[in-house]
């Protein structure tokens, strides 16, 4: 079976050889990865980048091709950079048990200003050249391997990087028609890209912003009933509406349960991370598992990098037992695998759902 036949059927909720299998990785946790393989070293985008070397050597299912905000991360880990949306970021290092990272953080706001948007011009969706490395994957890999168009920050998290997170919060209540105007210029960029795609032929789009914290929704329920489920049935019916069996997963991070019933509404196929920390996934399985895929649900916050081998093989085999039987489940960590990880780790997550993932599944 195929890569992209046993992906397929899973999000169809339908049993293949076995539970699909996806990571992705932050640029120094490839770079271990690939030191590890005896492969070149280059700068990772974890969102899906030219070369898919790495994924296809460890066996991802899924292959990533990114268009979009997404694409301004980890543009470098040497020297902080403005990105082509105007959009500021610094790199931020931190400590880890062996290790030192870094990550890129935002630090500023092209429409900080109330009057910036009226003279600022966003980046080009059309521009062709963007979209050469998409076609270049679909057509060396699309028969064989599940592609998936990434749109992620497809609204809230792009607009308040062009904003400021406070401010647009506060225009949400304060100011309405700039807050509008805001969050029109992710949303018709990674529209326009998201049809792009789907046209091009792949056969997930994923899409998302992190609408939840550890403990609750970062915005009322309500506030993402105003501003964001009409432009999300919006991108999902359009982008359906040209091939009706494309399949959308959509991520967030954090506690979203007052959400989740509405995104089944207006169309969600698959529901990322799964973030088990936060939510339940035994829970999800019970109550969607007919309705809607579950895509993740590998804890990053502490297992992944603080357990042993043996308690990353257990986690495991205890998610693949309850949530893999009939179909629905892409297995996968819940954020991109970081450096506070061990490659011993890492294999034990991959080895075990090799080894327990079979359907039938008997554990």
């Amino acid at each position: 079976m195929t890569p992209k036949e046993r992906v397929l059927m899973a999000i169809n909720h339908k049993e293949s050889d076995r539970v699909p299998r996806v990571s992705s990785f932050t640029p120094e946790f490839a770079s271990k990865l690939r030191k590890h393989f005896g492969m070149k070293d280059n700068l990772f985008n974890p969102h899906g980048g030219v070369e898919h070397e790495l994924e296809l050597r460890i066996g991802n299912d899924i292959l990533l091709t990114v268009q979009g905000f997404a694409n301004s991360y980890y543009k470098s880990l040497d020297s902080d950079y403005t990105d082509e949306w105007g959009v500021d970021f610094k790199i931020v290092e931190y400590n880890t048990k062996n290790s030192i990272g870094h990550y890129t953080e935002i630090s500023g706001h092209p429409l900080e200003e109330d009057c910036a948007i009226d003279n600022y011009t966003p980046p080009d969706p059309s521009d062709k050249r963007r979209y050469k490395p998409s076609k270049k994957l679909k057509e060396e890999y699309g028969k064989e391997y599940a592609i998936m168009g990434v749109i992620v920050c497809t609204i809230f998290e792009t607009a308040w990087a062009l904003r400021g997170l406070d401010r647009l919060m506060m225009d949400f209540i304060t100011n309405e028609e700039l807050a509008n105007r805001i969050l029109d210029i992710p949303f018709n960029y990674h529209l326009y890209a998201g049809k792009k795609l789907v046209s091009m032929g792949v056969d997930i789009i994923w899409t998302g912003d992190d609408m939840g914290g550890q403990n609750g929704m970062l915005i009322s329920p309500d506030i993402w009933r105003k501003y964001f489920k009409p432009r999300m049935a919006r991108l999902i019916s359009e982008l359906k509406d040209i091939n009706p069996d494309l399949k959308i997963a959509y991520h967030s991070d954090g506690k979203i349960y007052p959400i989740i019933d509405e995104l089944v509404e207006i169309g969600l196929d698959v529901l990322n991370p799964v973030q088990p920390k936060c939510m339940n996934p035994y829970y999800l399985k019970k109550r969607y598992g007919k309705s809607l895929s579950l895509w993740g649900s590998i804890d990053i916050q502490e297992t992944l990098p603080f357990g042993t081998p043996k308690e990353v093989e257990n986690e495991v085999k205890d998610r693949i037992k309850n949530l893999g039987p009939g179909g629905g489940f892409i297995i996968s960590p819940t954020h991109h695998v970081q450096i506070d990880t061990s490659l011993e780790n890492f294999f034990a997550f991959w080895n075990a759902a090799e080894k327990y993932g079979k359907y039938p599944v008997c554990i």
